[in-house]
């Protein structure tokens, strides 16, 4: 029962908070990214995970660190979001992680021209008020890439093994 807590409200939650920190601010901070790591080994333990399988997640989750921080190193995303990707991955696992790396990306590209195509009109007055919408319409300012990472695990998880691991816990 712990197990599908944490897999339906700490997993979610913590994504959340980490895509709105992103949109606000363009920064994912490295604690929301260790809570991820944290309740991962805690749902672990909750969901009676083999040693194998664990491993086989902490791989995973050091996977996705190298494609992440390959990323981050061409100039494609930020390394927050190269350690967000990490931690979900982390939680996928190797057998959903090609999935969520299209799925994810399909999203931010979608969220990319979206913004694109948004910042090529003023912001109404009343929003001027608000500096994270300046900030976030500002065409030189970058992609909250964290937003399409947490939207992709959203709509993964529910058909995700770990989702499944932590239902028959």
């Amino acid at each position: 029962m712990f197990a599908e807590i944490l897999i339906i409200v700490a997993l979610p939650l913590l994504l959340a908070v980490a895509a709105g920190w992103d949109i606000a601010s363009f920064t994912i901070p490295n604690y929301l990214t260790l809570a991820l790591v944290a309740a991962f080994a805690v749902f672990a333990v909750a969901a009676n995970l083999s040693f194998a399988t664990t491993g086989w997640h902490i791989l995973a989750g050091f996977t996705g660190l190298f494609i992440g921080f390959t990323l981050f190193a061409l100039g494609y995303i930020g390394g927050g979001d190269a350690k967000l990707f990490a931690a979900v991955v982390l939680w996928l696992g190797l057998k959903d992680l090609l999935a969520y790396a299209l799925l994810a990306s399909v999203l931010g590209g979608v969220l990319t021209l979206s913004l694109m195509l948004l910042r090529r009109y003023p912001l109404p007055n009343f929003l001027m008020r608000q500096a994270w919408l300046v900030k976030l319409h500002d065409p030189c300012s970058g992609i909250p890439y964290g937003v399409a990472l947490a939207a992709g695990a959203f709509f993964l998880l529910p058909s995700t093994e770990v989702f499944r691991l932590a239902a028959g816990a």
